[in-house]
């Protein structure tokens, strides 16, 4: 059911404005499960729930923003208001989402992509960010790179050169660099401890 049905079925519709509102943290699945039960407490009816960010169908009044803060806060969550703190989290989020559920190689330029899904002026969104979190757009990038092909050699389903294909290396040998750059291990020695340790945990 698209959003007018859903607006249909609550009895709202199509036109009824939304309200944006901008969550810090909320990078994953369960993130989007506990907003939405905070939500529905408050009895609040959303039209879209993302990452970092949700449409309430109906206005909000001051006592339940603050309720909703409050038990965003308990796991984890902040609510944000300040409008270059919404932009960073939308910088990370659009990050997050492509490195971590993008289900397609990551061949895409990072700084185009950027302008066009947040409708700004790369050059700016690069200051801003290393202005507010000390390090660049790219390094942030990089990290979550890091940690998908972590994820990957984990999984222990895919051989380095798929995983070197699939994140966008332009061989083993630069996925293996920048690795070791990020970790201080090559790949196959993080796999390596990987399996030992649970070779461990097996044995218990």
């Amino acid at each position: 059911m698209g959003i007018v049905g859903t607006f249909a079925a609550e009895g709202i519709n199509a036109n009824t404005a939304l309200l944006k509102l901008y969550i810090k943290n909320m990078v994953c699945i369960r993130c989007k499960m506990v907003v939405k039960d905070e939500l529905v407490k408050l009895g609040l009816h959303y039209a879209l729930i993302e990452l970092g960010e949700i449409e309430v169908i109906e206005n909000i009044t001051n006592e339940q923003r603050e309720f909703l803060k409050i038990a965003l806060l308990k796991s984890g969550l902040e609510l944000m208001d300040d409008k270059k703190s919404v932009l960073i989290q939308k910088i990370k989020n659009a990050i997050i989402e492509l490195v971590h559920y993008s289900e397609d190689p990551l061949a895409v330029n990072l700084s185009g992509y950027l302008s066009d899904k947040l409708h700004y002026n790369y050059t700016y969104l690069a200051n801003l960010f290393s202005e507010v979190q000390g390090i660049t757009i790219e390094k942030f990038f990089i990290a979550h790179k890091i940690e998908r092909v972590k994820e990957l050699l984990v999984y222990n389903e895919l051989k380095l050169t798929e995983i070197a294909y699939l994140m966008h290396y332009s061989s083993v040998a630069h996925l293996s660099n920048q690795f070791k750059k990020v970790t201080g291990l090559t790949p196959s020695h993080f796999k390596q401890l990987k399996d030992k340790r649970r070779s461990m945990l097996d044995n218990l």
